[in-house]
């Protein structure tokens, strides 16, 4: 940002939110050893907290909770969900949630490790398969209708010679290569309050300029990572705003009604800058109908908020 532009008083707002989770992490820190179970649950009603603060009051935010798919398999305990408006009252506190009616759900930890992110692919991938499959366009064969995220207050590599960020990137994407087979399953969002967040991109046909035609014009994802050391990041920075802006555009392609704030908070560039590398995948992972349009070029370029668009989530 030049200094002679304005400062948005969101990225303070935003600061505000990060000082708040760092002023946590550490009052929970203080007493973790005496009793980590306590300290897990502390940790997730930060972010169930800082969720009900920023998401549409019209959600619903809960924690503990299994997901239920409509043929009765259950995933494994989630920390923190969010459940769509419509949810139906009687059933809020059955802590067995219908996948129909969950829009995102979280793993949280205090203090992320390598197995933690091993742990969430493989939770992602049963997670996505609860929800229902669904076909016609490239945006809904590549995506599943539950985000699912992991949600730290920092992480464990804080020694002299450690590199962070550069561990978060390649075991998201080692892990991801290893356990997914569908690019629907893969973890959407990987936020770290005090180093970055990993967002997952996708583009519908993307042109390599290969001349192998197994590999020309395939679907691609990757991991996109906005943190505090990427470079020209702008003043005011934060992860956690890359994560709100980052879940707020993945909330929107599924709930029309709040596409105007997806929009303005693209327009403030509350996200960041972000790098990172792309996974090619196979034109079989779409139905025929979309493969053979998407092959004869029957996709858009720049239109917000279109099926059919080149690319999904970016800033």
């Amino acid at each position: 940002m030049n200094s002679d532009e304005k400062f948005h008083d969101l990225f303070d707002f935003m600061e505000q939110a990060s000082a708040e989770m760092s002023f946590e992490y550490s009052r929970i820190q203080r007493r973790a050893m005496e009793d980590p179970g306590t300290a897990g649950d502390q940790g997730e009603e930060n972010w169930a907290e800082l969720l009900q603060n920023w998401l549409p009051s019209n959600f619903h935010i809960v924690t503990k909770g299994r997901i239920i798919g409509h043929d009765g398999k259950t995933s494994p305990q989630i920390d923190v969900l969010v459940l769509k408006s419509s949810y139906p009252p009687r059933l809020l506190s059955k802590k067995l949630y219908l996948a129909a009616g969950v829009v995102a759900a979280f793993e949280c930890k205090n203090t992320l490790k390598a197995n933690h992110i091993e742990e969430a692919v493989s939770t992602s991938k049963i997670v996505k398969s609860l929800a229902e499959d669904r076909y016609g366009t490239p945006f809904k064969e590549l995506h599943s209708p539950i985000i699912y995220g992991v949600l730290a207050h920092s992480h464990t590599w804080k020694g002299a010679n450690s590199t962070p960020i550069k561990n978060i990137q390649n075991k998201v994407t080692e892990e991801d290569r290893r356990i997914v087979t569908h690019p629907n399953q893969s973890i959407d969002l990987l936020c770290v309050a005090d180093l970055g967040t990993w967002s997952l991109v996708k583009n519908t046909y993307f042109d390599m300029g290969e001349p192998n035609p197994n590999v020309k014009g395939t679907p691609m994802s990757g991991y996109v990572g906005f943190t505090n050391k990427t470079s020209g990041q702008g003043e005011g920075f934060t992860p956690i705003g890359s994560m709100v802006f980052n879940l707020s555009q993945r909330l929107a392609w599924e709930i029309p009604e709040i596409r105007s704030l997806a929009n303005y908070y693209r327009c403030t560039n509350l996200s960041g800058v972000g790098q990172g590398s792309m996974r090619v995948w196979s034109s079989t992972i779409y139905s025929k109908y979309v493969r053979e349009k998407v092959e004869r070029g029957n996709y858009s370029e720049y239109k917000s908020w279109d099926e059919w668009a080149t690319q999904f989530f970016t800033n």
